[in-house]
């Protein structure tokens, strides 16, 4: 069981989160002797809560992380697969366009806290059990795996941070990247009048 701070280190704890926080959202790079600095704290105070930069990051990560994994586990409980599998694609693509830590921290091969590693693969594992069943549920193209999702995703989120104007905006414009996205992914029945075209070259068939 983990040991509670005492006040005044809860304090200094709350303080190098918040300016890590400000530090993240304005896109500066985590460093510790600079947190240390802003914070007004001691570099040996900074590095007795968190031994790296990462550490630290991925702290600031912490509360998106939690609520992306729980809303994993409400799609998980849905009845309706596709629905399952927008919901939970709408809410990662809202965390990403709006929380500057998630994306660094997602893309890390390894995670510095055990709590990190706990959630991403809590998140892995909902995204893939969830596609799973919209695919067995025919509301997902055949051809489309888990590992598709990811560059699919971040992609999306890209697309949104350049293009999707001030950040009040973007979360609007990702609900509509989004739509356009899965609009694509759906299974759709073949068209046969336009595949036998195609393959006379689209002349139509003689009668």
């Amino acid at each position: 069981m983990t040991t509670p701070l005492r006040k005044d280190a809860a304090r200094n704890w709350e303080r190098i989160v918040s300016v890590a926080r400000a530090l993240v959202d304005e896109g500066t790079p985590l460093q510790l002797n600079d947190v240390a600095r802003r914070t007004g704290l001691g570099v040996g105070t900074v590095y007795r809560h968190f031994a790296t930069p990462e550490a630290l990051l991925e702290t600031v990560a912490a509360p998106c992380l939690e609520r992306l994994a729980a809303h994993g586990e409400l799609a998980l409980a849905g009845t309706d697969p596709g629905r399952a599998l927008a919901d939970f694609l709408a809410r990662t693509v809202e965390a990403q366009v709006t929380d500057a830590a998630l994306a660094p921290v997602a893309a890390a091969d390894s995670a510095a806290l055990p709590r990190t590693r706990e959630l991403k693969e809590a998140i892995r594992s909902a995204g893939t059990v969830l596609l799973e069943r919209a695919r067995a549920a025919g509301a997902v193209r055949p051809d489309l795996n888990a590992a598709d999702l990811v560059p699919l995703m971040c992609g999306l989120a890209y697309a949104v941070n350049v293009h999707g104007g001030p950040p009040a905006e973007r979360i609007d414009t990702a609900h509509r990247y989004l739509a356009t996205l899965l609009g694509g992914l759906r299974a759709t029945p073949v068209d046969t009048t336009e595949q036998d075209a195609a393959g006379s070259g689209g002349r139509p068939a003689e009668g």
